[in-house]
C-alpha cells in the first residue's frame, strides 16, 4: 500500500469521526431545544390557568348576594348572562398550549364550573412552587402530569381565616 492510499484512509476516518461528533452535538441540541420549548408552553399554561382562575373568581365576586355562584358554561365567562349589560370576565377562550386545542377538562360541582384542567398526559417539568390557584390532583401523583393541575380561584376565605387564627 502506498503512502498516498494510507493518507486517504486517515482522512476518511477523520471525516467519519467529525460526522459522528456533529450528529451527537445536534442530538444534544435537539433535546435541549425540546425541553426549552416545553418550559415555554408550561409558562403559557400557567398564565392561561391564572386567567381562568381570575375569571372564575371575578364571576363569583360579581354577585355579592350569591358568593357561591359559579358559571355553568365557559361561555358565561365571556359574556355574563346574569346582567343586562356587557360584562366580561374573560376576553376569550384560550387554547391549551400543551394540546393546541381549547379542549379543557372542566371540573364541576353541582353543575357549576369550579376549575379547569389540561388534557395533556405529558410529564410536568415544574412540580414544586406552583401558585396558590393551582391545586394538584387528588391522585397523589404530586402534579407529575399537566392533567393533575387544577386551575381554580384561590380560596381567599380559608386563607383569611388561617391568617386570623395565626394572629396575623
Amino acid at each position: 500500500m502506498t503512502a498516498r492510499a494510507r493518507q486517504r484512509g486517515v482522512t476518511y476516518l477523520l471525516m467519519l469521526f467529525a460526522v459522528a461528533a456533529l450528529g451527537f452535538g445536534l442530538a444534544r441540541f435537539g433535546s435541549l431545544w425540546s425541553i426549552s420549548a416545553q418550559r415555554e408552553r408550561e409558562a403559557e399554561l400557567l398564565f392561561i390557568g391564572s386567567e381562568f382562575a381570575r375569571a372564575l373568581a371575578s364571576y363569583q365576586a360579581a354577585q355579592p348576594d350569591d358568593p357561591a355562584a359559579a358559571p355553568a358554561t365557559l361561555d358565561a365567562l365571556l359574556l355574563d348572562p346574569r346582567v343586562p349589560f356587557v360584562r366580561r370576565h374573560l376576553r376569550r377562550l384560550y387554547r391549551d398550549p400543551m394540546t393546541g386545542a381549547a379542549d379543557w377538562i372542566v371540573e364541576r360541582q353541582e353543575g357549576r364550573i369550579v376549575g379547569l384542567r389540561s388534557r395533556s398526559e405529558r410529564e410536568a417539568l415544574r412540580r414544586d412552587g406552583l401558585p396558590e390557584w393551582v391545586s394538584v390532583g387528588a391522585s397523589g401523583a404530586g402534579g407529575a402530569r399537566y392533567r393533575d393541575w387544577l386551575f381554580r380561584p384561590a380560596d381567599t376565605m380559608s386563607r383569611r381565616q388561617a391568617q386570623q387564627a395565626a394572629g396575623r
